[in-house]
């Protein structure tokens, strides 16, 4: 497929790609998120991404719900360590409406005092909830753990007291020292003439003053092996092994990303489902996941299992390490692996609102797109050297950390 690309004169970047549906997705990516605070502000990106809806200069906040969501659309937002995201779902014919309601949002949030005070006890109960589930809470303090002492390492969402602490005064600052157009990329998905997407993109957009702001993040580069155990009062106990890993411009990404898919991904086939759960019944759940960030990545097992059970789970899952790192896969193996990888990415395509944010992220971080069959072009060559040598290069278990929650 096609893309629409062309570049704001303020250095915003935009991309659209035309699909027959009569469903459209259009968003704003930032590529700014929680790593870019101090120790002072965290959980300040994804507190604004919550006040950023609660009014702008036109309008107020029950205008800013109401005005895609009278006509069946939908509003979103999300904030991730490196970026921050605000986009919506819409019929095509309300693509002007869409693209009008976002930048008025993006750039004329008034963050009122009144909505900002509301909002902390919002967050605060986010906060709570979250730290009631561990299977996602153990996710956050691995990173911790791992990227110890690292902005990256701090949680997305921050602390109560942090939050309580929040006034418009730093929203206005943080905006103003992390938003810039030239860190910013338009995206979208549905069906709207070229020159009618074009002309709205520029009017609603094109008039922001130009902004221009580099990398001030500082990178992470010492990884030091670390080992904890935490009392919680759960039925389970939750165990998350892992390590540092490829960064998302390395070579190897893409291969550590099939890598992982084989260890632990989605299916009910992965090498660690089939050890633990199918095999064993020791777990209703297992994954493996590899996060990678501009500066470095993390590769992460995690499993929840009852008690008496952890350390006979723990054992099989560093066997199936030990494994991946002896025997190259065969090619029937890793063939059916590619094929595995290639379906889950076509079925994900297919998804309009994620195809619409991936677009996104892949001209944000890399400044270009690569169509389908190029990315299935790329996977078919990986070889099995290649896994061989990333899985011994990431992934011994004498240089695993480990977090476990008893």
């Amino acid at each position: 497929m096609e893309y629409q690309l062309f570049l704001l004169k303020n250095g915003i970047r935009v991309i659209h790609q035309y699909v027959d549906s009569p469903v459209a997705h259009f968003g704003v990516i930032m590529n700014t998120g929680s790593r870019d605070e101090t120790k002072k502000e965290q959980g300040l990106a994804h507190f604004i991404e919550h006040t950023i809806f609660k009014g702008t200069i036109n309008r107020k906040s029950h205008q800013i719900i109401n005005r895609l969501e009278d006509v069946g659309g939908e509003l979103n937002a999300y904030t991730t360590k490196e970026e921050t995201a605000v986009y919506g779902t819409f019929l095509n014919e309300f693509y002007p409406r869409a693209i009008e309601l976002i930048s008025d949002i993006v750039t004329n949030a008034s963050f009122p005092e009144k909505e900002i005070e509301l909002e902390k006890e919002v967050v605060i109960e986010e906060i709570n909830s979250y730290n009631d589930s561990p299977a996602e809470l153990i996710y956050d303090e691995f990173e911790e753990l791992v990227f110890d002492g690292h902005p990256i390492a701090r949680n997305i969402l921050g602390t109560p007291k942090k939050v309580r602490a929040f006034n418009r005064e730093m929203i206005k600052k943080f905006i103003n020292q992390n938003y810039h157009t030239s860190e910013m990329v338009i995206c979208s998905v549905g069906t709207i003439k070229p020159r009618l997407f074009e002309s709205l993109v520029n009017r609603y957009f094109g008039m922001q003053p130009e902004k221009n702001g580099g990398s001030k993040r500082k990178p992470f580069n010492n990884y030091q092996r670390r080992i904890s155990e935490i009392n919680k009062d759960t039925f389970q106990s939750h165990c998350i092994i892992g390590t540092e890993s490829f960064n998302l411009d390395h070579t190897m990404r893409l291969p550590m990303v099939l890598l992982s898919n084989i260890l632990g991904g989605n299916s009910m086939n992965s090498k660690l489902n089939m050890a633990l759960r199918e095999k064993n019944g020791l777990v209703y759940g297992v994954e493996a996941n590899y996060t990678p960030y501009t500066d470095t990545g993390i590769f992460m097992i995690y499993f929840g299992t009852e008690r008496s059970n952890l350390f006979k789970a723990l054992d099989l899952a560093e066997k199936e390490l030990k494994k991946i790192r002896k025997s190259k896969l065969g090619p029937q193996t890793l063939a059916r692996a590619k094929r595995q990888m290639i379906g889950q990415l076509a079925i994900a395509n297919e998804n309009r609102e994620d195809l619409m944010l991936t677009l996104g992220r892949s001209l944000l971080y890399f400044n270009k797109v690569d169509t389908l069959p190029e990315v299935f072009n790329k996977i078919e060559s990986i070889t099995s050297d290649d896994l061989f040598n990333i899985a011994n290069e990431n992934l011994a278990v004498d240089n695993m950390s480990r977090l476990i929650f008893l």
